[in-house]
């Protein structure tokens, strides 16, 4: 039962932060400028290549690294220089992660400044075990196998007493295979715009198997766990 488990890893945009912040917003634009400038292309040629980067590589980053050889610095310094206003303080959420008995982590596609920044503005900074950013993982993104290894083996998690909260179906097919449970976090907003395999949960998508559970609200899924361990 997901009560009874110990280790518990929360992905980090449109996850711990709700998706109507659309911070992705902000970083979207900021990758398509970045790509255009890098590449010396016109905007919607950038756009088009950044999409298909992030569909067929996990991250725009990867596929820029593995087909142009960039470095990866200047792109996470670019794309994460976003305004966090959207952010809310979440000290109910905090009261939750704290409750919640074991170890707790954050595990992102995003850069270890954008995960101290975002988790610093909602009032959850000092409040995790470990955070695991794209640097950590040597730059391989979620969903490759070889990224979720590289998490659970630097921080020794059992994934047979773990919990993985993510917003992309995708990012949870290989948690589940390792022995994870699976909490897809929905919403209602609109992902027309991303690539179809690689776009967030919306609130009535088909789920596969390798979901168990999912919710709209972290913080209440969290408060109803809690009170069953309690």
């Amino acid at each position: 039962m997901i009560e009874r488990r110990r280790e518990w890893v929360f992905d980090l945009d449109n996850t711990l932060y709700p998706a109507a912040c659309d911070l992705f917003a902000e970083i979207d634009t900021r990758m398509t400028e970045f790509v255009a400038q890098a590449l010396s292309l016109d905007t919607p040629d950038a756009r088009a290549l950044q999409k298909r980067y992030y569909a067929e590589h996990g991250t725009t980053l990867n596929g820029l690294m593995t087909v142009h050889g960039l470095e990866p610095d200047a792109f996470l310094d670019y794309v994460h220089d976003i305004d966090l206003s959207p952010v809310p303080h979440a000290p109910e959420l905090r009261a939750a992660i704290e409750a919640l008995p074991g170890r707790k982590f954050v595990y992102t596609n995003g850069s270890r400044g954008h995960a101290a920044r975002v988790t610093e503005k909602m009032g959850l900074s000092g409040l995790f075990d470990g955070i695991h950013a794209i640097e950590d993982s040597r730059f391989t993104p979620k969903p490759k196998p070889e990224a979720f290894h590289a998490f659970t083996d630097r921080f020794g998690i059992d994934a047979q007493n773990g919990v993985f909260f993510e917003d992309l179906d995708r990012n949870l097919v290989t948690p589940h295979a390792m022995g994870f449970a699976t909490v897809l976090v929905h919403s209602d907003k609109d992902w027309s715009h991303e690539p179809e395999h690689a776009r967030p949960a919306k609130v009535g998508d088909d789920r596969a198997e390798h979901i168990h559970y999912e919710t709209g609200d972290l913080t209440a899924f969290l408060a109803d766990l809690i009170n069953k361990t309690g």
